[in-house]
Order: structure tokens, then C-alpha cells, then sequence
């Protein structure tokens, strides 16, 4: 055994990997409809006016807004309608004085029209309309570029396309949008006892978790996830492993980062790389080393699944988003009374899994090689590093993992 000569704490680790993260610079170009979720990587300016004409807001009748000045139920004014204009259709005739024409929402407005009466405030008689409200100029119209100008920027480089982005980039008529690239992250399970799921398994062996924990964190911040074969614990097989990862933005591998004779991560990494840190006071994931090779920075995650999900969340999603120029992640939070007493490792921050019930915070934490531990739990709440204990009934503030 290698024990650890020392430990990070956690904001240093954290300061540590945010400082390491570089925004990706490549970019490509996408459909719309693939368009969710990314990020602009350039301003995007509208061609043309939106709408492109002024149209009617609401079912009803075009006219001269004077000439309904004073109508009321009591009082109605009578116009002569002259035609009917649907969407898709451009008007015929233009409106004069006394007239209207019948217009439906979105369709075009006749020349001469002002503004548009509601059909409810109407009564249709012998080719004639019964106006019973008065409208002002540009009552019920939508004029030409009321949304968008010929020229305006619509959205920035940097902004993250969300539904009502998309639509606001296809009202300008384009169908591909400039996005950057999302980060190549290549996972890496390590271990003699790591099986892929769906072989058979040998006594003394277990399933590979961690590439399925770690490649949905992945894919929900922006990454694109690639896993690369189970490698064993030989110095051979991990560089060989490395030498395949070395494309990618970024490498994440589980496993051998903690301190036994066949843990030979970080012997690999010190070899051919940079170790920033490797220890964290934590619980789970102490055994969570940092560092990159050449300009490919690479994580060493711990191979408990609790552990290793865990500083996915606390260190994996926050670099990865800042990489893929995301906006920090901010999860849900809820104030909840802890159900019973929980104690905590003297000197490590503890990240500590419960479930929500009946508004209550019931301990979900069993151990850092159990995956329940956190697939059984809503959320977590911290336990600063001094803090041996946390009393139940104290209220504690729970991140939610959704």
C-alpha cells in the first residue's frame, strides 16, 4: 500500500479544475431541430423584417379607425364589407372610407385599414357590419418587424439555444445555426475485476457501472461521450488505454486512483503527464486525482460507484460545462428536517444522500461502493469538514440530483 501523503480540500480542488477548464474553440454548423441545448458560436442577425408585413391580430374586420369612432351596442356604426381575406392570401382591394373587409389572424391587413375590430364586437346584416366598439389606429395589428428588424441582432455568440431560441432563428428563415462544438470526452474504466455488462461474471468480478453513471453526467452538461475498452491493471495495458484517449477534449477514468499496489493511475499519469492534486477531503471520493497530458486534461475518478458519481457531480459536471461553454450548473435546492442523527469523517466535507419524505430528510447513504446510496436518494446535503455530527431535526438545505 502508497497512502496518500496529503489531501486537497475540496474549494482548493474545485478552484483548482475550474481554473483548468479552456472553452472549446471548434465549431460546426447544425440543423435547428438539432439546435437544443447548444451554444452560438456567432452573433446572428436578421435578413428581414418579422413579420414581414403588417397583419391582423385577431379575427375580425379591417377598417379606417375613424370611421368607428363612438360605436357602442347602444350606438353601432355600419360598414359596407367588400371582401374577405384569409392567411396566405394578399388582399385585392384596399379599404375606403365607410368599408371594411373580413380578415383572419395573421392574415395580411388591406391597404387603407388602420386597425382591425373583433369579430365579437360585431353583427353581420344584409351584406353590411354592425361595428359596437370603437377601435384606435393599430388596434389589433401586428405591425411589419414589431418583432424583429431587417438588420437586429436576434441572438449572441455565447447563447445557449433553448425552444423559444430555435423559433425566434427559424422566424428569420434560416435552417442551420453556428454552434460550438461539444467536448469529446473519452471515458476509461480500469480494473482486473471490471466486466462489461451483459458477459458473464465470474466469481470475484463485478459489472462496469461508473462508464454508465459518468457518460449520462456527460451527455446532460454539453459533453459527448465515447467509452473506450475495461483496461486491466498493468502499466502496459493503462498506457496503451491512454494512448486511444489522447484525441479526445478530455479523459475521465475510474478506478486505480487510490493508494493500493495494483492502483497505477497516477504512476501512469506522473509518467507521462501532470498530477495538480490527488487526494481530496471528501466523502465519498478522497481518492480523486487531477492532472492532464500535454493539453488533454484528464480526471481519476475513484472506482466506487458512490464515490466516483459523486465528484462526477462535484468536480466532472462544473468543468465540463465551462468547457463546453455552459452556464455553471445550478440545481434545485429544498429545505428539509433531518429524519435521524447522521455523524461525519473528522476533517473530510461530506456529501451526504437522502431521500425527501414526507418533507423530511431520511439518510440514503450506506457506502461509497454502493450505487443505491445514491440511486435511492433525492438529493444531498453537505456536512462542512469540522462538523463531526449533524442532530436530527436540524434543517438542512438538499441539492436534488434532478
Amino acid at each position: 500500500m502508497r497512502p496518500f501523503t496529503s489531501t486537497i480540500a475540496y474549494g482548493g480542488a474545485i478552484r483548482l479544475v475550474i481554473d483548468a477548464a479552456v472553452p472549446i474553440v471548434r465549431t460546426e454548423q447544425v440543423t435547428l431541430i438539432e439546435s437544443d441545448g447548444r451554444v452560438l458560436a456567432q452573433d446572428v442577425t436578421a435578413a428581414m423584417d418579422v413579420p414581414p408585413f403588417d397583419r391582423a391580430a385577431m379575427d375580425g374586420y379591417a377598417v379606417i379607425a375613424a370611421d368607428t369612432a363612438g360605436a357602442s351596442a347602444a350606438s353601432p356604426r355600419a360598414l359596407r364589407c367588400t371582401d374577405r381575406v384569409f392567411t396566405g392570401q394578399l388582399p385585392m382591394r384596399a379599404v375606403g372610407p365607410g368599408e371594411c373587409i373580413e380578415v383572419a389572424t395573421g392574415a395580411p391587413m388591406p391597404a387603407g385599414a388602420d386597425a382591425v375590430v373583433m369579430v365579437e364586437d360585431t353583427d353581420r346584416a344584409d351584406g353590411d357590419v354592425r361595428v359596437k366598439a370603437a377601435v384606435t389606429a393599430g388596434q389589433h395589428v401586428g405591425r411589419r418587424g414589431a418583432d424583429l428588424a431587417a438588420g437586429q441582432v436576434v441572438l449572441r455568440a455565447g447563447d445557449v439555444l433553448s425552444p423559444a431560441r430555435v423559433g425566434a432563428l427559424a422566424a428569420t428563415g434560416i435552417t442551420r445555426a453556428d454552434v460550438y462544438a461539444r467536448p469529446s470526452v473519452a471515458l476509461l474504466s480500469t480494473g482486473n475485476e471490471i466486466v462489461e455488462p451483459g458477459q458473464p461474471l465470474a466469481p470475484g468480478h463485478i459489472y462496469d457501472i461508473n462508464r454508465f453513471t459518468l457518460s449520462t453526467i456527460v451527455g446532460r452538461h454539453g459533453g459527448v461521450a465515447t467509452a473506450l475498452p475495461i483496461a486491466g491493471d498493468t502499466i502496459a495495458e493503462l498506457s496503451a488505454a491512454l494512448d486511444r484517449a489522447l484525441g479526445h477534449d478530455l479523459i475521465v477514468l475510474s478506478g486505480g486512483s487510490s493508494v493500493g499496489e495494483r492502483d497505477l493511475i497516477l504512476d501512469v499519469l506522473r509518467e507521462r503527464g501532470t498530477v495538480l492534486f490527488h487526494g481530496i477531503a471528501v466523502k465519498p471520493g478522497k481518492p480523486t486525482a487531477f492532472g492532464s497530458i500535454g493539453d488533454t486534461p484528464v480526471f481519476g475518478m475513484p472506482g466506487y460507484p458512490t464515490s466516483c458519481l459523486s465528484n462526477g457531480y462535484m468536480l466532472l459536471v462544473p468543468f465540463l460545462r465551462k468547457m463546453a461553454r455552459l452556464p455553471p450548473w445550478t440545481p434545485r435546492t429544498v429545505d428539509a428536517r433531518l429524519a435521524r442523527r447522521v455523524t461525519s469523517a473528522s476533517g473530510r466535507h461530506q456529501f451526504y444522500t437522502v431521500r425527501i419524505v414526507n418533507g423530511m430528510a431520511e439518510p440514503a447513504f450506506k457506502a461509497s461502493g454502493d450505487i443505491t446510496s445514491m440511486a435511492n436518494a433525492d438529493g444531498y446535503f453537505e456536512i462542512a469538514a469540522d462538523v463531526d455530527a449533524v442532530e436530527a431535526g436540524t434543517t438542512v438545505s438538499v441539492t436534488l440530483f434532478t
